[in-house]
């Protein structure tokens, strides 16, 4: 996991700035420690590496087994790593937990969301609703659940939202005009074009679009707009969903076909899984 150093790195130097004041004051040199990763929760686990780094780093010397791997269902009790060490393994706990808790209702959410899908051609797609500087995490947690990854930032994926549709004054020629800029500009770029309702669907299909997103629209319509999609003649995009989804949208949407789901609330309105660290002297 040394491809999250970096995010590692800032998240110890917050917590241990110029040192574990307490650690070094009341545990004597040379203590050893035993300690285990417990689940308090049932869920998907999720940062077992990560935080076998966090250890590699703040406490040099330290000995970590994971026993539940990336993606595991996990129930209350469940050992999920051991770790033996010195001192520092107290100054690097609550680090190694911050991840672990956190990638894991990451993971677990995005785990809820798949299973509501599962048996349809949909597949569930995070967004870019993450917490800044954690983005690259919380996508891998992602895929641990079973979901998918959308464009990880404005560089990878061309998106074009309902602002941009309003700076071209919503004109169907002066967007497909921008998009041929771009295709020539960018070569292999995928772009996805937002439409809102029925009549802006059938004047921005003919533009070419990869993928077109289905924006808060009704039931009713969002059926009508994938059998028009599903129909059309020329190039066929696929189809994408998203708008405040929540479990019980996601299994109703799934039934009309389209290919993707997008929901920000797996990043953004994940809850922490509970887990706590309980070590003992050795």
């Amino acid at each position: 996991m040394k491809q999250f150093d970096a995010v590692i790195k800032a998240a110890l130097k917050e917590d241990i700035g110029p040192g574990d004041v307490t650690t070094r004051f009341f545990v004597p040199l040379g203590t050893r420690f035993y300690g285990e990763m417990r689940a308090k929760d049932s869920g998907v686990v999720c940062g077992g590496e990560v935080a076998r780094r966090v250890f590699a780093l703040a406490a040099p010397g330290s000995r970590v087994k994971i026993t539940k791997k990336d993606g595991a269902r996990i129930k209350k009790g469940d050992v999920l790593m051991k770790i033996e060490g010195p001192a520092s393994i107290l100054t690097a706990e609550r680090t190694a937990l911050n991840f672990l808790q956190h990638m894991s209702g990451v993971a677990t959410k995005a785990a809820l969301f798949a299973a509501a899908v599962k048996g349809s051609r949909t597949k569930i797609y995070d967004t870019r609703k993450t917490l800044p500087g954690l983005r690259m995490v919380e996508k891998y947690a992602v895929r641990c659940g079973g979901a998918r990854n959308h464009r990880l930032g404005l560089y990878d994926m061309a998106m074009i939202k309902d602002n941009h549709v309003a700076f071209a004054g919503g004109r169907a020629e002066v967007l497909g005009k921008r998009i041929q800029a771009m295709r020539r500009a960018k070569p292999g770029l995928k772009i996805e074009l937002e439409v809102q309702n029925l009549a802006q669907l059938k004047a921005f299909l003919p533009l070419g679009a990869d993928v077109i997103m289905l924006d808060n629209m009704d039931f009713a319509a969002m059926k009508k707009a994938v059998a028009l999609i599903r129909s059309y003649k020329g190039k066929r995009p696929e189809i994408e969903i998203s708008g405040g989804v929540d479990l019980k949208m996601a299994a109703q949407y799934s039934r009309l076909g389209a290919d993707r789901i997008s929901v920000g609330s797996i990043t953004s309105g994940a809850r922490p899984l509970d887990i706590s660290f309980e070590a003992r002297t050795k």
